[in-house]
């Protein structure tokens, strides 16, 4: 009987970061392959969807997959790939977006807020306050559904009820920097404060601001989807994720890819953008960016 000799320290030290490497590299590729084919479908849905996502054939109405179509048809005999396909532009647009103006508003409060201190970041600390103590879905339903708004109405009311976290995040990151040496050698050399803030501050603080924009484009994902779920915000017959989830429900033993694919599509896309912005956050703190 041939007995396995004992890995040895040394062999476990070399081989703990051999096998953990594969796995980072592995999780890292798929997240940004799953968004990558996310960007294509978004740019340029209409040429990859294998049909017309507007056609309609109400003579074959809900239909499994069959007949030249790979995931079934929806309700008015759509072909639910291409629905899927054209939802991505919808599905991705509005978030990002949302996102972008989350990080250029409450990014610049609460780095503001931070620097100067005192007053102004009392007042811009409630004011965030404020936002937080809102329940949002309900207040977005409310106000879009009061209102009668759409698409871009939504972008709106989301950016407003999500740029507390932003102000919070970016506040906390910024107290932590305004404090070191470096920021009053900047003061004493004569640099202006927006000047400071600009070339000093906030490249020190771009692995949070990539973390929490990656995040907050998947939170505005999740509540597009959801009202779009409850038929607001989203014109009837759109292509839509959330739309598309609310239609299967009802149709979930005649084509459960109606609801299946979009809450896998949503998912996904989620998941793999966040994973991404912890990787980039920490890829970006190891390296350090004080100076």
């Amino acid at each position: 009987m041939t007995l396995t000799p004992p890995a040895t320290a040394a062999g476990r030290k070399v081989w703990r970061p051999a096998r953990g490497m594969p796995r980072g590299a592995l999780v890292n590729g798929t997240a940004i392959t799953v968004l990558v084919l996310v960007a294509a479908c978004a740019l340029a849905g209409e040429l990859i969807a294998p049909h017309d996502p507007m056609t309609q054939n109400p003579l074959t109405g809900v239909a499994p997959p069959g007949d030249g179509h790979l995931l079934g048809t929806d309700v008015l005999g759509r072909d639910v790939l291409s629905l899927l396909v054209a939802g991505t532009r919808w599905a991705i647009l509005g978030p990002l977006v949302v996102a972008i103006g989350c990080g250029l508003i409450g990014g610049v409060l609460g780095m503001i807020g931070a620097y100067y201190g005192g007053a102004l970041d009392s007042a811009i600390n409630r004011f965030a306050d404020l936002i937080y103590a809102l329940p949002s879905i309900i207040v977005a339903i409310v106000v879009v559904g009061v209102i009668d708004g759409g698409y871009w109405t939504v972008a709106v009311v989301l950016t407003f009820l999500s740029i507390a976290y932003q102000i919070r995040i970016i506040r906390s990151v910024t107290l932590a920097q305004v404090t070191l040496p470096y920021i009053e050698a900047a003061r004493t050399s004569g640099l202006s404060n927006p000047r400071t803030m600009l070339a000093h501050v906030l490249p020190n603080i771009v692995p949070t601001v990539v973390a929490t924009f990656l995040l907050d484009i998947v939170t505005a994902m999740v509540g597009y989807a959801a009202l779009a779920f409850l038929g607001i915000g989203v014109p009837p017959g759109t292509p839509n994720w959330g739309s598309m989830i609310a239609t299967g429900q009802t149709y979930l033993f005649i084509n459960p890819w109606l609801a299946v694919a979009p809450a896998i599509a949503l998912i996904s896309t989620a998941t793999c953008a966040t994973l991404l912005g912890d990787r980039l956050h920490e890829a970006a703190g190891r390296k350090g960016t004080v100076r």
